[in-house]
């Protein structure tokens, strides 16, 4: 008898039971498959990457990249479905219906579906299938309506990120079982984040019943409320509590005392009011202490009281009332590594133990500073964002300021620096944002290294000479010059920055023509040349910028007409639906540690100075993305004004005031349909203003003065409503109308029809009727007389 092989044994076991054991269940492949074709079936008309390629039916879904398998046999317990339309713009609208295939795979423990777009209220029903569920993350969605109470009813659910929503509402409306059992104790749940969503004061006090959170997060919200006086007794477990960036008033309620287990406090940028007690610093595992950007006051005279407490290593009190020099208790704050002490009365020189303090972020804008900087700030070990903007600091910056290698951010920003500024500060390999406006340096532009990270360079408003430098990162996306003494021609190497977006060289001494090869840096989203000495014509080129949203070539030369096409200027005639900032992220985060709430500080970006509504006014940078501005004006262009600026739907302000243009004003203005300011005056038109002006809603000034116009100036719409300045209808030859109080000519009858006579025959006409008309009139009068008696015969006298 044939003794059994082994080896066969072994292959046929494995392919026939512990093969199958090691794949997915085939119902959950199926789920996760008719999920996939639910996504392409959306983007089936856009041009969309497949974000889940190795998902097909061929394959072991436990294989897959997005998916995680646990046990034996083998079922799904993760998914990580996050940003699943990146790439396109806008994203498509997605259901929350899209979800229901998931909620077969009632075997997940880890669901992430953030960054998708999907829109609706949160399908409370289908997650409660999902019962053993112990991680949620729905956040950056379009998710709408309250938080179901379902998902506070799954026994082991412990972490649910709901953030960056518009979610409402409060705990368990109207639901009392859910409520009890939460109340009984018996919840899980230790993490809840619902940042930036649309919450107010009614979701803060349901949480309280949520004894167990460990960290909770309600930052971004709508909170317009004190906050509650035994918020202390109710969450004893809390490590990390967010409530910053909402409404909140009232003083800092002292049962907070006994939150012990406290690490992490943030409660910056409310309104806040009273004094800062001196007790938050007791606290021996706090880490981050954010109370700045309140109405609260610190009490400068018990600083002493102030213990060193080594574990501390965020402390931000902006606009917290210091006064004086910088604390010393801040000094034994050893492990200290961001201090944010910006928007106070602090002066005087920077200590020398403060340049030992090794911070990787230090903001101290908006004081009283003076002196000059210490070349020990800047180490190796330096600072990573180092902002002093707005303080009296002076003197020349270090020349040892390249060592600080990790240096990201550095702004100095009106102060009374001077001097050159160090080349060493090219070793700065790490820096993207460089802001050294508004203050008196000179001499020599540092030659930065094409290949470097640096994306926003301001050197505006210095007293830098010579020629426009171009010695600036391939990378850079905002250039400002403005403001300085610069000269000669814009040069042709400005057409390496592939990336620039926006180009400030205003009020300079730039002389030339406006080259054509401006067109090249298609990124341009602003470019401003205001308050030059260019020359010769506006070149076509320019007005083929399709991203272009912001142009202001005014104050200079500039001669010939105005480019007769301007419909490639997309980014003047399509309002953007999405916000397109010159820096993609104004905020800077300092942790290394991801499971933690990562702080942020915001930082500013020089404001865009234009002339809006007939003043200088800073347009700032966050806020560029909804405007677009076009103004030509003083500068001697000719000609009639092109029919096709019309077109320009998404311009706020159009400013071609101060030339030599003739002709009508175009009715095509009346499809500017977003436009606040429109500016014509000081030139040479003629005609009417066109009725077509009455369609624009959004108009706020209009100034045609001195021109040529005439005839009533339009009345209806807004030009009905808005307050005119009968100024801006001055020096015109014509104008009538109500808005300036000039009558116009009431409309004059129609005159009557002349007979026109042969003037041959004119005599002869005029004798002939007289000799007939005579004799016939005479006999008719005689007759009539008879007839009625007039002539009457006496009888004769009987003597």
């Amino acid at each position: 008898m044939e003794r059994p092989r082994p080896l066969l044994t072994f292959f046929s076991f494995f392919f026939f039971f512990l093969l199958p054991c090691l794949s997915c269940p085939e119902y959950q492949k199926q789920a996760l498959l008719q999920f996939k074709s639910s996504i392409l079936a959306i983007t089936s008309s856009l041009n969309y990457s497949d974000q889940l390629p190795a998902w097909n039916s061929s394959s072991n879904c436990c294989g897959w990249i997005e998916v995680e398998c646990r046990g034996i046999p083998r079922v799904v317990n993760s998914l990580y479905l996050t940003n699943l339309f990146s790439g396109l713009s806008p994203q498509p609208q997605v259901e929350s219906t899209i979800l229901a295939p998931l909620f077969h795979i009632r075997s997940l423990e880890t669901l992430y579906i953030s960054g998708t777009n999907i829109q609706g209220e949160i399908p409370g029903v289908g997650l409660a299938n999902l019962s053993y569920l112990v991680l949620l993350d729905m956040s950056v969605n379009n998710f709408k309506g309250s938080i179901p109470p379902q998902l506070f009813r799954l026994p082991y659910l412990r972490e649910l990120y709901l953030d960056g929503n518009t979610l409402n509402g409060k705990l368990f409306p109207d639901d009392e079982e859910t409520e009890k059992y939460v109340l009984s104790s018996t919840s899980k749940l230790r993490v809840l984040s619902l940042s930036d969503n649309k919450f107010s004061e009614g979701m803060l006090l349901s949480i309280l019943c949520l004894k167990g959170l460990e960290f909770l997060d309600l930052s971004q919200n709508d909170l317009s409320m004190e906050i509650p006086t035994e918020i202390g007794n109710y969450l004893p477990n809390i490590s990390t509590l967010a409530l910053d960036n909402n409404r909140l008033t009232g003083g800092i309620p002292s049962s907070m005392r006994r939150l012990s287990k406290l690490k992490l406090l943030y409660l910056h940028n409310n309104l806040l009011t009273g004094e800062i007690p001196s007790w938050l610093f007791d606290f021996r595992g706090l880490k981050d202490l954010y109370v700045g950007g309140n109405r609260l006051i610190w009490n400068n005279s018990v600083t002493v009281e102030i213990a060193p407490n080594p574990g501390l290593r965020r402390l931000s009190l902006k606009s917290c009332g210091l006064v004086g020099e910088i604390p010393k208790w801040i000094s034994k704050q050893t492990g200290l590594r961001f201090l944010d002490l910006s928007k106070n009365n602090l002066r005087g020189e920077l200590p020398e133990w403060f340049a030992e303090m090794r911070f990787e972020g230090l903001i101290l804008s908006d004081n009283e500073f003076t002196g000059s900087l210490s070349p020990r700030l800047f180490s190796e070990f330096g600072p990573t964002v180092l902002a002093l903007s707005r303080n009296n600091f002076s003197g020349e910056l270090p020349k040892n300021i390249g060592f600080a290698t990790l240096l990201w951010v550095l702004t100095l920003k009106e102060n009374n620096f001077s001097g050159p500024i160090p080349q060493s500060l090219v070793q700065c390999l790490a820096l993207q944002l460089l802001d050294l406006s508004r203050n008196r340096f000179s001499g020599h532009f540092p030659v930065f290294n094409p290949d470097r990270r640096l994306a926003y360079i301001d050197f505006s408003f210095n007293d830098f000479s010579g020629e426009v430098p171009t010695t600036f990162p391939v990378g850079t996306t905002f250039l400002a010059l403005g403001g300085n003494k610069l000269s000669g021609g814009l040069p042709f190497n400005l057409t390496n920055l592939s990336n620039l977006k926006r180009l400030e060289l205003q009020d300079n001494n730039l002389t030339g023509e406006l080259p054509n090869f401006i067109s090249r840096i298609s990124t341009l989203q602003v470019l401003n040349l205001r308050n030059n000495s260019f020359q010769d014509s506006i070149p076509q080129s320019i007005f083929n910028l399709s991203s272009l949203r912001i142009l202001d070539v005014s104050n200079n030369n500039l001669i010939g007409e105005i480019p007769q096409e301007s419909r490639s200027l997309v980014g003047m005639i399509e309002t953007p639906n999405l916000p397109s900032s010159i820096i993609e992220t104004g905020y800077l985060a300092y942790s290394v540690e991801w499971f933690e709430l990562e702080p942020q500080a915001l930082l500013e970006f020089g404001d865009l100075i234009v002339n809006w509504k007939k003043s200088k006014q800073g347009i700032s940078t966050d806020k560029l993305d909804i405007y677009t501005l076009l103004d030509l004006s003083n500068n001697q262009l000719s000609g009639q004004i092109p029919t096709s600026l019309g077109a320009l739907k998404a311009l706020k302000l159009l400013n071609i005031s101060g030339n030599k243009l003739s002709g009508k004003i175009p009715t095509s203005f009346g499809d500017l349909e977003n436009i606040e300011t429109l500016d014509l005056s000081h030139n040479k038109l003629s005609g009417s203003i066109p009725p077509t002006l009455t369609k624009l809603q959004q108009l706020t000034i209009l100034d045609v003065s001195n021109n040529e116009l005439m005839g009533p100036i339009p009345d209806g719409g807004q030009m009905g409503t808005m307050v005119l300045d009968p100024n801006y209808f001055a020096n015109n030859s014509g104008l009538c109308g109500i808005q300036i109080r000039v009558p116009c000519p009431k409309e004059q009858p129609t005159p009557p029809v002349k007979i026109e006579v042969d003037n041959h025959k004119e005599p002869w006409l005029l004798w002939e009727s007289v000799w007939i008309g005579y004799p016939i009139g005479l006999l008719l009068a005689i007759i009539i007389m008879l007839g009625i008696g007039y002539f009457t015969l006496s009888p004769p006298s009987n003597h």
